[in-house]
Parts: structure tokens; sequence; C-alpha cells
């Protein structure tokens, strides 16, 4: 009688009396389990998508494009590197690079030089 296969109801039947310590399954686990033992061979759990490899050559032209221009919003970074906005987030990261900062000193760095030329414009005329 072990070769006929069980209905999905059975299934949830036998799991309730062999474990009642344990909470039920309902048929759409089953369902699901079936499903993916279909499509992969087994049940075990699959690894969570790995994290995206970003190689220094990329990581070098995203840095040196936000040194060319400080206020480059982290997701235009993101477009033009063809990576993901959460990626170059990481990246900044990880480098200690916080964009934010950089448009205050390049904002404090262009008032300084705009302070400098009025005062050589000044002196001139």
């Amino acid at each position: 009688n072990s070769d006929r296969a069980r209905t999905q109801c059975e299934v949830v039947r036998l799991f309730r009396e062999t474990h009642p310590d344990l909470p039920p399954l309902n048929q759409g686990t089953i369902s699901k389990i079936e499903a993916q033992y279909r499509e992969m061979g087994h049940v075990r759990k699959v690894p969570s998508k790995r994290q995206a490899v970003v190689d220094d050559d990329t990581k070098l032209n995203l840095l040196l494009a936000l040194e060319e221009n400080p206020i480059t919003p982290a997701r235009q970074l993101a477009r033009d590197s063809n990576l993901n906005h959460k990626t170059v987030l990481k990246i900044l990261k990880y480098e200690k690079t916080r964009p934010y900062k950089m448009q205050a000193d390049h904002f404090s760095l262009m008032t300084l030089l705009m302070k400098q030329d009025t005062c050589v414009y000044s002196s001139t005329n």
C-alpha cells in the first residue's frame, strides 16, 4: 500500500496525528512543498540571492564620478553605472564616502572661491 501516492488531505491528517505538539500544516503549505519538490527535486531551503559582486574598476569609476561632481545624487550614479541604487549606497558607505558631506564641502569650497573671486574682481576694478 506504500506505492500509492497520498493525497494532500491525507498528508495533512497524518502530520497532525504524528506531530500533535507542532503547529498544524494546512493544505496550501503541503501544495507549496510538493511544487518545490517537483521543480527542484528536493525540499531543502534554497539559499537567498547572493550579494552583488562589483569589481574594483566599477567602484573606482563610481568614486571618480562622485569626485568630479560631488553633488551628483546616488540614484544618478546608480543609473550611470548600471548598478542598483542600494548597491551604490553600500559602496559609498564601505568607502566611507558621504555624498551629503561632499555636497557641504563642495558648497563651502564654492563659496570660498566665489569670495576670493569677488575680492580679486573688486581689487582690480
